[in-house]
């Protein structure tokens, strides 16, 4: 059973967050940074370090990025995702190539190993769909046009993740080359299969799992929530994806009231997962590694915002869209923190872990201030070219 230490940390941890939320809600900004640097204020090596409330933590952010998923699924249709999946296959391509390519490359040029130039790749790649979730959601961006290119891509990262783990397990530790084409092919198969169901059965299931009870619906909500977050664990497959295809199948009203009875519950969960992103990074891991982290945060920024761009070009949407588009998918996370902790169990060395979590944190961070302080620019500067201030290019 708790004590009472379990009970005061968890309200520190609570109330700091919600200072820190109204401190970023004066001055207009996301709070995801200040969470971010809450993490590391208490975590290992931080000024008030939490000792018995990390479990709870550890459990809530999973809760966090789970529900994330689930309410942006909400806003799709099987049909919309399955369109939009389709004609975005050309541009994971061009992420991919564009993201792993530089980690990769500057991983051989500091003197790294080749496994963990080959990990430094997957960490450049992958952004964050926790992060980017809770700045579509901060940012009320979720029903603008390039929204659905930037979730296509995300999916489409999550599934080549299914490849990629197995892929840096066999590099690392060996094991059979099979793995890897069984895994990614799994996925894409769950996908199919969702999207077909839920196509077809979507709006009967929807009327079967709505109540006019918040209590039945809330209670059936998450229970749909997490089991198909923990089908998808056990397939291999991220609980992200899980989430959010449960959320393409849920339609109409239970949609609508769905909304509402989870709002509060993701946020608070959403902040806890950002809190304990922080937790896992060592403060006094980041000075050494800070200007190769800054480097090559600087040069993925950039191919992110590029392949990004390049998307949302590719789907017709506009200039500022397309920006927005961009300096969404800067942000790393989750998945790249996940690939360093396999580094490190492999033994990889102190450097390497060191760089990558320096690296996420900064693009955890500047990702979110990116997005909401570009949008406004670029929209001043479409505007200026209208009245015919700045030249044309």
């Amino acid at each position: 059973m708790p004590d009472h230490r379990f009970f005061l940390e968890l309200g520190g941890v609570v109330l700091a967050l919600a200072v820190l939320a109204r401190l970023a809600g004066r001055v207009g900004f996301s709070p995801i940074p200040l969470y971010l640097i809450a993490g590391l204020a208490v975590g290992t090596g931080g000024l008030i370090p939490i000792v018995t409330a990390e479990g709870f933590i550890e459990t809530g952010a999973e809760i966090g990025i789970v529900l994330l998923l689930f309410m942006l699924g909400l806003e799709y249709t099987p049909r919309e995702l399955a369109d939009n999946l389709r004609t975005a296959a050309p541009a994971g391509i061009v992420d991919l190539v564009a993201n792993f390519t530089p980690g990769l490359l500057i991983g051989f040029v500091i003197g790294l190993s080749s496994e963990a130039a080959f990990l430094l790749g997957g960490i450049t790649y992958m952004s964050s769909t926790g992060i980017i979730a809770k700045t579509l959601s901060d940012l009320n961006w979720t029903g603008n046009r390039e929204t659905p290119t930037v979730l296509s891509i995300l999916v489409i990262e999550d599934l080549l993740m299914a490849a990629y783990l197995p892929l840096a397990a066999i590099l690392l530790v060996g094991g059979a080359a099979t793995s890897i084409a069984g895994s990614l092919a799994l996925a894409v198969v769950l996908v199919g299969m969702v999207l077909l169901v839920a196509f077809r059965f979507g709006p009967a299931w929807s009327n079967l799992l709505f109540s006019r009870s918040d209590e039945t619906l809330l209670l059936s909500l998450l229970g749909l929530v997490f089991i198909a977050a923990g089908i998808a664990a056990a397939l291999q497959i991220s609980t992200a994806v899980g989430a959010f295809l449960a959320g393409i199948a849920v339609s109409g009203e239970a949609a609508e009231r769905a909304r509402v009875l989870l709002a509060p519950l993701r946020d608070l969960f959403a902040a806890v997962f950002f809190v304990f992103f922080g937790l896992q990074i060592d403060p006094a891991t980041i000075p050494p590694a800070a200007g190769t982290a800054l480097v090559l945060a600087g040069v993925t920024a950039a191919t992110k915002v590029g392949s990004g761009w390049w998307a949302a070009r590719a789907a017709g949407v506009g200039s500022r869209g397309r920006f927005r588009a961009g300096t969404l998918l800067m942000a790393r996370g989750e998945f790249s923190i996940a690939i360093a902790g396999i580094g490190a169990a492999a033994g990889l060395g102190e450097r390497f872990i060191a760089i990558a979590a320096t690296y996420v944190l900064v693009l955890a961070v500047l990702g979110p201030i990116a997005a909401r302080v570009a949008d406004p620019l670029v929209a001043a500067r479409l505007r200026r070219r209208r009245l015919g201030e700045l030249p044309a290019r």
